[in-house]
């Protein structure tokens, strides 16, 4: 065996160049710091190449052909033909730069880092080895290595040739049926915009309802628009086996019903990437599932951890949040340590479903004592007028006691704007009274929240 060269000493090793590990590894070196990167994919991670802003290219297609099949009995009269070629273009040409990652790799040489190549891996506190190299970090090592598509131990599964959220946003054709295993936010994304062009679409979730994390009304009111749009459903469905022949898929549920399909879409859930990781090296548990972070970001002596390895949430914000803490906490700069309590996330289906704070059973299994209230969207003036794809809610939950917010749900057009004044109430604790005085715009969407707050009940 070669013997390994002395390590090299630098600043900070960040392990990960997704956005979380990105904008930590850029600051640090643009704040002077000899900062090493390993990254063993692109640099910019699963949002930039393959989820949210591709997918999001991908919506914003489907939701204007939604929009122009509306035009009848609203606005005269409109033709709709799908055509899926502008959209995988943009996707190559707008967003992924046909998966090259060169901007954001000079973008970060640029600022004084240096970007090496390769799976990296801890080999003892502070220290990193990527390929031949081995790094000694003088202030500490940044674990920012994401997380992977989670593939459900279905016979069969791992024998055939399944699309995960990648292949699906890559894709140059749409397929002439497609089946969706999961039916959370992804599965659900992707199934509707398929649907919308052209593709015969089935979803197949093992739970009882769409949506199983959030507030049950959101995955009621999605299943209704999904049926009403010609996607099946299969809910309370679980894949006993998968084969593949003759460029067809077949997927045999539980109750014995077999569907078929052009292609499979796997999109049930991820799971931090911390598998060979050397976690042991640096006295942390090698079998855990995520990294235990305090309010600083710290896993360990030296060593912080930022993004969906923490399990705080597989989102570009949470990851982009915690990796301004660690570099704070790097550079010795005071702030506040980490605050979930308002945390937001949309699903970007058509209706939109925001969320942000605690869904009514979660408040109730913490102990406090809740109030509710809701209205539907197509009940407030807004919601009428709009009409056709005026589907969805606003519910409210609230701590009776402290008389506060600390959950909301928002669905319908564009609703994942209108969470953001309910996220500012629950992060700052904004008094039930004080957000029944305020002033609501008519005719907004926005102006349903003080129905939701009439509903809600309690003192004046």
């Amino acid at each position: 065996m070669a013997q390994r060269t002395t390590a090299t000493e630098v600043d900070v090793v960040v392990i990960g160049m997704g956005v979380g590990g990105e904008h930590a590894a850029g600051e640090l070196a643009s704040a002077g710091l000899e900062v090493v990167a390993a990254e063993a994919e692109l640099v910019g991670g699963e949002c930039a190449y393959w989820a949210c802003v591709p997918t999001k290219m991908m919506v914003r297609a489907a939701d204007l052909l939604a929009e122009a099949r509306r035009v009848p009995g609203m606005a005269g009269a409109a033709e709709v033909s799908p055509d899926w070629s502008p959209v995988a273009a943009r996707i190559r040409e707008e967003a992924t730069d046909e998966w090259d990652d060169t901007v954001a790799a000079d973008r970060f040489s640029g600022r004084g880092g240096r970007l090496v190549r390769g799976r990296a891996r801890l080999t003892g506190p502070r220290r990193v080895a990527v390929g031949d190299e081995e790094f000694t970090a003088r202030r500490g090592v940044i674990i920012a290595t994401g997380s992977a598509p989670q593939a459900p131990p279905v016979p069969g599964l791992d024998g055939v040739p399944y699309w995960t959220n990648r292949e699906a946003v890559a894709a140059r054709e749409v397929p002439g049926s497609l089946l969706v295993l999961g039916g959370g936010p992804v599965g659900l994304e992707l199934a509707q915009v398929y649907a919308r062009f052209g593709s015969r679409v089935t979803v197949v979730e093992a739970g009882d309802r769409l949506l199983g994390r959030e507030e049950p009304e959101a995955g009621g009111l999605l299943a209704g628009v999904l049926d009403r749009e010609g996607i099946f459903l299969h809910l309370g469905a679980t894949a006993v086996r998968v084969e593949h022949e003759g460029g067809t898929f077949r997927m045999e549920l539980g109750d014995g019903q077999v569907l078929a399909a052009d292609r499979l879409l796997v999109a049930t859930g991820r799971r931090p990437r911390l598998a060979g990781l050397g976690l042991e090296h640096a006295g942390l548990d090698p079998t855990a599932r995520a990294l235990d972070t305090d309010g600083r970001m710290r896993a360990a002596d030296g060593l912080w951890a930022v993004g969906d390895v923490t399990g705080r949430g597989p989102f570009t914000h949470v990851a982009m949040y915690q990796a301004a803490i660690a570099v704070r906490e790097v550079l010795g700069r005071p702030g506040p340590e980490a605050d979930y309590r308002s945390l937001p996330r949309v699903t970007f289906t058509d209706p939109e479903v925001g969320a942000a704070g605690l869904t009514e059973r979660q408040a109730l299994e913490q102990g406090i004592r809740v109030r509710t209230g809701i209205t539907r969207l197509a009940s407030a003036t807004r919601g009428w007028i709009h009409r056709a794809g005026n589907d969805g809610f606003v519910k409210l939950v609230a701590d009776a006691d402290r008389e506060v917010l600390v959950g909301a749900t928002t669905a319908g057009p564009g609703c994942g704007e209108l969470l953001h004044g309910l996220q500012l109430a629950i992060h700052t604790r904004i008094p039930l009274a004080e957000l029944r005085h305020m002033i609501y715009a008519y005719p907004t969407f926005h102006r349903a929240i003080e129905a939701a707050l009439a509903d809600l009940g309690g003192p004046g």
